[in-house]
Parts: structure tokens; C-alpha cells; sequence
């Protein structure tokens, strides 16, 4: 039976980790572990590999493996390690599941599964499975942009029932369907967005944080405005939110993570090679990524 999570702490800015391949596509672990180590050094609350951003989606079973045990190992427990490993099929999830808890992650990110849009039963009982068979703690993650099915308010708080499900991402980008969680949550379930240029507003709702794609390339700003946010001083984390919300917006021109990967490359911070199917992006949205990065701040530019 899965654990019920009870010193697992998921608030504030968890970053979705970037994975950063060798330009012969394998990969680049030595970049991973100083990019891990840059964000819990900047102040990040949990790091999040093998997710969506993390190209999660075509890691090999033993480099899924590999880049969990390499983000344990940095954070050497002082910060949550979050593992996707959802799939679209049940036994998948649940082999995925097993190698993270092997290797040491704290919980795990599973996302609804995709292409099939499984029922109401049929979703409760994948993630019951995949809390009965392993021993953590598990986020629900609901990104219908993706999977082309939304989880509605009704759905999250059902699964909240089972045990060991402790959290979900909601990154439906809607407002009012987080707040109808956050207002009827069970003591205890955290609510994170899993979109950025809502995790301020979704702070002023009640909720526990948010897993971050531009705290990659930001980690320092994100995690101040969360702590800004959760102490209520909203003045302080809206002149944040202002000045990385065109890196907010950038970082989605094209399928996340083409452009956080190439400003990273800018930065210095890892190579920006994709997994295939994607591509490197196009000279619009670079100039737009080098564009939010100088107004941002991270460039050495004053914002």
C-alpha cells in the first residue's frame, strides 16, 4: 500500500527539470546534476524530473532511472524529489513507478492517461492500481493541453480518496476549476498549478505552490515569489510575476520544452538537444526567448 505522505511538504516553487542530452542525443547527466544543484542553491522547494518538460515521454526505462537516482543524489533530502512516470497504460505506470521508487524519489507525478480518455471507473481504478502497487506518495497530474481530457473538480477530489494519493498538478490553465478544489480539498491535499503565469493568482486561492517550468531559467525569482506570495505580500511577488511573465509566455510558443531548452543554452546551463519527435525551434521564437530573458533580468541586463 502506498505511504500516506504525511512528511512529504509540496508548497511553493518545485522546478520541472529540463533533461539534457549530449549532442549525440544521449544523456548529459554532469548538466542535469548542476542544474539540480543550481535550484535547490537558488531556493527551489522540490525538484520534478522525468515530467512533461523533462521529455519524460521518451526516456528508455534504465535513463529513467538513471536521471531519478540523479536528482536523489543531489538533493540529498533536502528537497522533495517528484518523479513522473505516467503513461497511458496501467502496467507501464506502474513498472515506471517501481524503478522511481527504486531509486529513491520521495513521490511520483502520474499523469491522467492520455489517448485513451478513460472513464470515470476506469480512471479511478488506474490510479488505485498504481497506489496499491508501490510505496509513494502520488501526485495526480491533469494537463488536458495534453492528454485531451480534462479532470474535472469532481474527478480530483474522488481520487483524493485513495490512499497515498496525497496532491494533484492542475494545469488546465482554469482558475475557477482549481479554486473549486482548493475550497473542497481534504485536510492535507496539496493543490499545486502547473501553470506559471497562474501560480500567483492561484497562491491568492489557497493553493500549496506551483511545478515551474520557468524556474529552470529563473529559479532565484520563482522561489522568492512564492515565499512572497505565501506570506502574503502580494505587492512584492506581483513585481516578479511581472517581470518573468514574458519568459512565462515564451516558454510556450512553441511545445514546451523547445524553448525553455534553447534558453537554457543561452544561459550556459545545458546543451538545448531535443529527443525526437521535436525539433530545434524556429528564429522567431529565439528572438522572443533572448527578448524575455533580457527583460527578465537573466542576461545581465537590468529589468
Amino acid at each position: 500500500m502506498n505511504g500516506n505522505g504525511t512528511n512529504l511538504n509540496l508548497r511553493g516553487a518545485m522546478t520541472a527539470l529540463v533533461t539534457p542530452f549530449r549532442e549525440d542525443g544521449a544523456l548529459d547527466l554532469a548538466a542535469f546534476e548542476r542544474l539540480a544543484a543550481w535550484q535547490i542553491d537558488s531556493g527551489i522547494d522540490g525538484l520534478v524530473p522525468c515530467g512533461t518538460t523533462g521529455e519524460g515521454a521518451t526516456l528508455r526505462p534504465e535513463e529513467h532511472a538513471l536521471v531519478i537516482e540523479a536528482a536523489v543524489r543531489v538533493a540529498k533530502g533536502r528537497v522533495p524529489v517528484i518523479a513522473g512516470c505516467g503513461t497511458n497504460d496501467t502496467r507501464t505506470t506502474i513498472a515506471g513507478a517501481e524503478r522511481a521508487a527504486k531509486a529513491g524519489a520521495d513521490a511520483i507525478l502520474v499523469v491522467t492517461p492520455y489517448y485513451n480518455k478513460p472513464n470515470r471507473s476506469g480512471m479511478l481504478a488506474h490510479f488505485a492500481a498504481v497506489a496499491e502497487a508501490v510505496p509513494l506518495p502520488i501526485v495526480v497530474y491533469n494537463v488536458p493541453g495534453r492528454t485531451g481530457q480534462n479532470l474535472t473538480a469532481a474527478w480530483t477530489l474522488a481520487l483524493s480518496a485513495i490512499p497515498g494519493i496525497v496532491g494533484v498538478k492542475e494545469a488546465a490553465g482554469n482558475l475557477e476549476q482549481l479554486a473549486a478544489i482548493v475550497a473542497d480539498r481534504r485536510k492535507g491535499f496539496a493543490v499545486l498549478t502547473g501553470d506559471d503565469a497562474l501560480a500567483l493568482p492561484a497562491s491568492a486561492l489557497g493553493a500549496d505552490g506551483v511545478i515551474s517550468v520557468v524556474s529552470n531559467e529563473a529559479p532565484g525569482p520563482m522561489a522568492k515569489m512564492m515565499r512572497a506570495a505565501e506570506r502574503g505580500e502580494f505587492a512584492d511577488a506581483r513585481v516578479i510575476h511581472y517581470r518573468l511573465l514574458p519568459l512565462m509566455r515564451a516558454n510556450f510558443v512553441e511545445s514546451n520544452p523547445v524553448p525553455v531548452k534553447a534558453a537554457l543554452a543561452r544561459l550556459g546551463r545545458c546543451r538545448e538537444t531535443l529527443r525526437a519527435p521535436l525539433g530545434p525551434p524556429d528564429d522567431a521564437t529565439r528572438r522572443a526567448i533572448d527578448d524575455a530573458l533580457r527583460f527578465a533580468g537573466l542576461l545581465g541586463e537590468p529589468a
